[in-house]
């Protein structure tokens, strides 16, 4: 499974959480923007469940991150 992840970030924590970001296992690119999000990454797990566990246990518990919005996406 692969997901489009987009990231508000805290404002001042955004460089430290982002380095953090970078180490999760599973997560394969991360993009600062501007906008309504912070940050945009790709993260990957073999199975639904391990990509929930994979962004609301590891990312969203990394300190610096405020909220996330997940994108599954499937092949067609």
């Amino acid at each position: 499974m692969k997901a489009f992840v987009l990231c508000k970030l805290i404002a001042g924590l955004e460089q430290k959480a982002v380095n953090q970001i970078r180490t999760v296992k599973g997560v394969t690119d991360v993009f600062l923007t501007f906008g309504s999000w912070d940050a945009v990454l790709t993260a990957e797990a073999d199975t639904i469940d391990k990509l929930s566990g994979l962004i609301v246990r590891e990312i969203r518990g990394i300190h610096g991150v405020q909220t996330t919005e997940t994108l599954v996406t499937t092949n067609l």
